[in-house]
Formats: structure tokens, sequence, C-alpha cells
């Protein structure tokens, strides 16, 4: 799969992740079909054109930390929309197994 298509996959993953709830790099990638892609989502988020609504804060490290780390400018901003949808954190992590998406995959 090539780059563009990769990444147009991963956004549209990302956009099935519902309100309220979080998936992880390592979980956009195993559904964009390469469990080894967590950097390339990262990657993709990066890139993300602004004029896609791409829900990118509802994207965490596998243990919930947020970008950059709580205290970072863009950690706050995620932190505080994720807040925003009613997703909670443990001590400055989401709790994952509460809020983490359960996509099934068929």
């Amino acid at each position: 799969m090539g780059e563009k298509n990769a990444f147009e996959s991963i956004y549209d993953i990302i956009c099935q992740i519902p309100r309220g709830r979080v998936a992880s790099y390592g979980q956009i990638a195993a559904l964009a079909g390469n469990r080894r892609w967590a950097r390339v989502v990262g990657y993709a988020l990066h890139a993300a054109p602004y004029e896609r609504d791409i829900p990118w804060h509802r994207v965490v490290k596998k243990n919930g930390e947020v970008i950059g780390g709580a205290e970072s400018a863009g950690g706050k901003l995620q932190k505080e929309l994720l807040k925003g949808e009613g997703v909670g954190f443990v001590d400055g992590h989401v709790d994952m197994g509460h809020y983490q998406w359960n996509k099934i995959m068929f």
C-alpha cells in the first residue's frame, strides 16, 4: 500500500473513533493493515490536511499518554479536548481500560 493510500486508510479509521473513546497508535496501525505502522500513524496525523476534520485528539499512546506528555502545549490541548468528550484520566493518562475504543475487526 502506498503512502497516500496508507494515510487515507489511517484517516478513515481515526474518523470512526466515537466521541468519548480513544485508540492507540498501534491499534490504528493494526486496523489499517500493519500492526508495525504505529509511527506511520503519527506521520499521517502530522501530515493531516486541515480541511479534513480528523479527530486527532482521540489517538493516544498505548499507555494512555497524550502527545508530547500532559504538560506540553499539544498534550494540554489534547487532554482538554478529550475531557470535553467525557474521557477520564488516571495519573495524567487516559484510563484505557474504560475509554479505549473496541473496534471489532472482521
